[in-house]
């Protein structure tokens, strides 16, 4: 825990302006991002502190699968079922706002503005799905 990081307060409930969303799993935590890019734009975060995607070993690879299930089902959830239209993925450092990983969930991706097609572009240098 970084009480300086504001993914492990929100993790913790300690950010009371910020909404959690339901989520299958206690080690993950989902809520909406602050500065959507589109009409859904979630972030799945890990509870406990965890570098950014550059940090990622092998043993990660459950925690991401969760955290793209989670992705999926919070877009279910609110009613978004084409799996198609969605992006997922991860800002490259040092293009991440904030060292604690998250997934960027957002859909429908067809309608991503010209800056968000930018910012989340797929597999660019900054933007890995």
């Amino acid at each position: 825990y970084d009480g300086k990081c504001p993914f492990c307060r929100i993790a913790r409930r300690e950010e009371p302006g910020t909404t959690l969303l339901p989520c299958q799993y206690e080690d993950l935590v989902c809520f909406r991002d602050i500065r959507p890019g589109a009409p859904h734009h979630y972030l799945v975060v890990p509870v406990e502190h965890m570098g950014n995607c550059k940090t990622l070993k092998t043993e990660h690879i459950p925690v991401v699968k969760r955290m793209m299930e989670v992705g999926k089902a919070v877009l279910q959830r609110n009613n978004f079922s084409d799996l198609n239209d969605v992006r997922m993925g991860f800002h490259w450092p040092p293009f991440c706002s904030i060292s604690h990983l998250h997934l960027h969930v957002l859909a429908p991706a067809s309608q991503l503005g010209f800056l968000s097609r930018l910012v989340y572009r797929i597999n660019s240098y900054w933007f890995i799905t």
